[in-house]
């Protein structure tokens, strides 16, 4: 839209037109913002996840009986209490309000572990099912702290990055200690015990 101005000696003058344009590395910023708004919507997704796990892992803590099994439980619980505070930290450095948004698949595999404590009777078959439940969490949080930390080095938050390493790396740990469990004693266990 052209305007039009009146110079000092009174004389009309037309304003070029102006229009808003694109910088030539438009794209560049827009793909970061939108890895930085998934970025975000991956932390509200994981920290729904963690604080759901923290009142999980404790219903899975009474149903199991092995003493080994119950040990992992509930030292993975004091970690999954501290990647709560540790999600936080991340999102104070990346200056966001701490919001949890639910998480569908989290949510689907504690009714899973839920269903078969229910369904199970009471001994190795339950641990053993305890174990089967809580490994696909693990495996879901890994692949979620992964996959967080490839986004964090992208966006250069490099100390992002850093507290969702120790984090991730908890969570692999977390995951061959079931599988120790399991192989040590729970899964023999259920083998030799009738359906």
């Amino acid at each position: 839209m052209e305007k039009k101005t009146t110079t000092a000696n009174g004389a009309k003058k037309t304003a070029p037109k102006t229009t808003k344009q694109k910088s030539t590395n438009s794209t560049g910023s827009m793909q970061e913002s939108q890895l930085q708004k998934l970025f975000e919507d991956e932390l509200k997704d994981i920290y729904w996840a963690e604080k759901a796990l923290t009142k999980a892992i404790p219903k899975m803590v009474k149903h199991a009986t092995s003493q080994e099994l119950i040990q992992a439980l509930e030292s993975h619980l004091e970690e999954t209490q501290q990647h709560v505070t540790r999600l936080e930290q991340v999102f104070e450095i990346i200056g966001k309000n701490a919001v949890a948004k639910k998480c569908e698949a989290m949510a689907g595999l504690i009714e899973e572990a839920t269903q078969i404590m229910e369904e199970c009777e009471e001994g190795a078959m339950c641990d053993a099912g305890i174990i089967s439940a809580a490994q696909k969490v693990e495996h879901y949080e890994i692949a979620s702290y992964g996959t967080l930390c490839q986004f964090a080095a992208t966006l250069g938050l490099s100390e992002a990055k850093e507290i969702l390493g120790s984090t991730l790396n908890e969570e692999k740990t977390a995951d061959e200690k079931l599988s120790e469990v399991a192989e040590s004693a729970v899964n023999i266990e259920a083998a030799h015990e009738e359906a």
